[in-house]
């Protein structure tokens, strides 16, 4: 009897869950400069995937699937891979401050993105995201290093991910200057500010697989993460094999950001702010945690994409300076509150 009434109530939360997303992916197509009812959003939807000949404007039906609903799904598809993201590392690392962006990964990512891009890196043979998901290794076991030479501790890793973030970013800017046009210059200036203006349906093809599939990856090992949060030593206790453990969902996340980096650019704060968010909504539990932290991941990146082209009337915000304005008061607010406890 219980175990049914927890199989319905999962199944139940699941179909809520789902009609969430459905409804922000709805808001995400319907508002902006120029409000779309959204019953045409249904119809456009229908047309596409169904022919189901609703009579429609062919500038609202152009609006709808292939401007504003291909930025809405892979902005969830972002926010969800960078939320999931910040649940592992922040679990692994036993660290509340721990998220790509901090720890340099999202800053790795870029340089290895920005390398193949503008250098030729990898003679052809690398693509965006394969370029950045090197950079993202490469980041995060630069940090990791600087992390074990200066001790443990918030502090220890913090510090170390912020000086990773300095050099690849610096990284960034000289490839740039030195080997970019002008053209490049200004678009990937514009890109690594976070910026979903120029995503198409394409890129869906890379950003929900990769969201979907560290999703499922994370999931799978949530009864790892649960005994991490009591030190590697536990865990191992426990049966988990550590070394495996580590490596695996480190490079699922690793994946996910550069996949995210690669189509959209670097993008702060979502992967330390949303795990914070979740927790004080469904506990500590991994098994809830994940994808908890990936719905209201998704569901944030969609309205702040929405913020970004509503908010200055005529133009478009990069999609980083509105998670910026979140997150850093969010961030001041979490190290405000671990003072006060210690």
């Amino acid at each position: 009897m219980n175990r049914a009434l927890q199989t319905t109530g999962r199944t139940g939360a699941a179909f809520a869950a789902l009609a969430v997303l459905l409804s922000a992916l709805w808001m995400g197509a319907s508002i902006g400069e120029t409000s779309i009812p959204f019953s045409t959003v249904a119809q456009t939807v229908a047309n596409r995937l169904w022919n189901a000949g609703y009579p429609l404007e062919p500038i609202d039906e152009g609006i709808v699937w292939s401007y504003r609903l291909s930025r809405s799904v892979i902005a969830a598809s972002c926010g969800a891979a960078l939320a999931l993201s910040g649940v592992v590392l922040q679990s692994l690392l036993r660290n509340p401050l721990a998220d790509p962006y901090l720890l340099g990964i999202s800053a790795g990512a870029s340089t290895g993105a920005v390398s193949v891009a503008i250098l030729g890196v990898g003679a052809g043979y690398l693509t965006l995201p394969i370029g950045a998901f090197i950079g993202a290794i490469l980041a995060f076991a630069l940090v990791s290093v600087l992390a074990l030479k200066a001790g443990r501790g918030t502090a220890a890793i913090i510090l170390a991910g912020v000086a990773g973030s300095q050099l690849f970013n610096a990284l960034t800017s000289f490839i740039v200057t030195k080997a970019a046009t002008a053209e490049q210059a200004r678009g990937i200036m514009f890109w690594l500010l976070g910026n979903l203006s120029g995503v198409r349906w394409p890129d869906a093809w890379l950003a929900v697989p990769a969201a979907l599939l560290g999703l499922v990856v994370c999931i799978w090992h949530a009864r790892a993460l649960d005994a991490f949060t009591f030190g590697s030593e536990s865990a191992a206790s426990l049966g988990i094999s550590v070394r495996r453990t580590y490596f695996v969902l480190v490079g699922v996340s690793a994946m996910m950001t550069a996949a995210m980096v690669s189509i959209v650019g670097s993008i702060g704060f979502v992967g330390l702010v949303i795990p914070h968010a979740a927790r004080m909504l469904v506990g500590v539990r991994h098994g809830i945690l994940l994808p908890a932290s990936a719905l209201i991941g998704a569901v944030f990146m969609i309205i702040a994409d929405i913020l970004s082209r509503t908010i200055i009337t005529g133009q478009v915000l990069p999609i980083g300076v509105i998670t910026a304005l979140v997150g850093a008061p969010a961030f001041a607010l979490i190290l405000a509150q671990r003072r006060e406890r210690a």
